[in-house]
């Protein structure tokens, strides 16, 4: 009996170092019928807890964001009537038309019920549906925003690679100093301080680029893509300034962490060239981090930078959204931040089901 149970738990011993090591068992070895069932169960389980968890978030959003912009002081119908003396008998139909004259808990309700079904309501001062202002001013956001975020990231990851691969050097504290200065300066100064030299002009640099804008609205054709590729200079730099110091500091340091591994060495033993080390090696393990926070800037594309396009008057949504809080125009405000921040849930969710094949002892 007892021979028997040793052989069992030697046998189950090799086909887990086995599993561990990424190879098949030995011959004549199996893993458990209980442990084949867990680790085919174990990923449907992982998936449905993160959609479980991207559920509950939209929900909240949905709370937050009608209940948080209601504190924002302004009163709307005022607004609406333009500042001029209005009897009370056109209050109410402004109040009943846009369903202020109901209960908090009614209003509430009906816009959980409108949102479910893709309504946002109506912009109180475009008098338009939000969804089609949010569609309408979404491309411009995605534009801007977009070719920041393919430059500021491959730039942080470029950088952040090369000043971890030779830290202590000086390009490493170069790098990191200058990163961690940008990183550390509010967008919305460094905007402004750029129009003043780039824009405005201070002797002896004239002004080269437009304040802002999208477009100066005479040219066509491809003369039109130069004009907006013209307005897009100063925003981008601005936000690839800003942005690609945190990139580079996190894939630093993932691969940092990675750097005294003992399969480092061992693939330095085999002759292999450093460059190649670092490509085929160090580089694919430390992804995890960066991976993450290309997600979370990947879903920030879409509500885009708010300060940013005030600063540069580029019609997105972040400029949007600043134009709806000084109202307020409440529907256009909760419809903004719930696609926000949906945007951000959304590209978290899937760079969680993503990590599962880049390493698979996540979601096990």
């Amino acid at each position: 009996m007892s021979s028997a149970t040793d052989s069992a738990s030697a046998s189950a011993g090799a086909s887990a170092n086995a599993s561990a090591a990424g190879k098949r068992p030995a011959a004549g070895t199996r893993p458990a019928a209980g442990t084949r069932g867990r680790t085919r169960s174990a990923y449907p389980r992982y998936l449905a807890g993160k959609l479980a968890g991207a559920v509950v978030s939209l929900f909240a959003v949905l709370v937050t964001s009608f209940f948080l912009f209601r504190l924002i002081p302004g009163d709307p119908v005022k607004f609406m009537t333009g500042g001029r003396p209005v009897s009370a008998e056109q209050l109410a139909v402004y109040k009943e038309e846009f369903g202020l004259d109901l209960p908090l808990w009614e209003q509430f309700t009906d816009y959980c019920a409108k949102a479910l079904s893709g309504d946002l309501g109506t912009s109180y001062q475009f008098h338009a549906p939000v969804v089609d202002k949010i569609t309408e001013a979404l491309p411009n956001t995605l534009l801007l925003t977009g070719t920041a975020f393919v430059l500021y990231t491959a730039l942080g990851a470029f950088l952040g690679t090369r000043s971890a691969w030779r830290h202590g050097g000086l390009g490493d504290r170069l790098n990191t100093g200058l990163a961690l200065t940008l990183y550390s300066i509010p967008s919305f100064w460094l905007g402004l301080l750029l129009i003043i030299v780039l824009s405005v002009g201070v002797d002896p640099i004239p002004g080269l680029f437009p304040t802002g804008g999208m477009e100066s609205g005479r040219e066509e054709g491809f003369a039109h893509v130069l004009d907006v590729a013209h307005h897009l200079v100063l925003p981008v730099v601005t936000l690839v300034a800003v942005e690609y110091g945190q990139t580079l500091l996190v894939t630093r340091s993932a691969l940092l962490d990675e750097m005294g591994s003992d399969y480092l060495t061992t693939a330095r033993a085999k002759g292999l060239r450093d460059d190649l080390v670092r490509r085929r090696h160090a580089v694919p393990n430390a992804l995890l981090p960066t991976v993450t926070l290309v997600f979370v800037n990947l879903g920030r594309t879409v509500a885009g930078v708010i300060l940013v396009e005030t600063v540069f008057s580029w019609p997105g949504l972040g400029g949007l959204f600043y134009q709806a809080l000084s109202v307020p125009d409440l529907p256009l405000v909760q419809g903004l931040f719930f696609v926000f921040a949906a945007a951000v849930i959304l590209m978290n969710t899937l760079a969680d089901l993503l990590y599962p094949m880049l390493d698979p002892r996540v979601g096990r």
